[in-house]
């Protein structure tokens, strides 16, 4: 399984269609054909879409990004 953040192959598998990345440390889940949903994975283990990260829909450092 590649990560479709950064394409590298050292990815796992956390949970029923749910995978995470060891390389950019982001969790993300497929969704067929369609694409997928990427998150950052904050202190506390709460999941965050990238999306509403990138949208500036939460007060975030921008070093969470990578």
């Amino acid at each position: 399984m590649h990560c479709p953040l950064c394409r590298s192959i050292d990815t796992g598998k956390v949970g029923t269609g749910q995978y995470y990345c060891w390389h950019c440390l982001h969790e993300f889940c497929l969704h067929g054909q369609q694409g997928f949903t990427a998150f950052y994975v904050d202190a506390e283990g709460s999941l965050i879409a990238l999306s509403e990260l990138a949208q500036g829909n939460q007060g975030v450092d921008e070093s969470l990004l990578g």
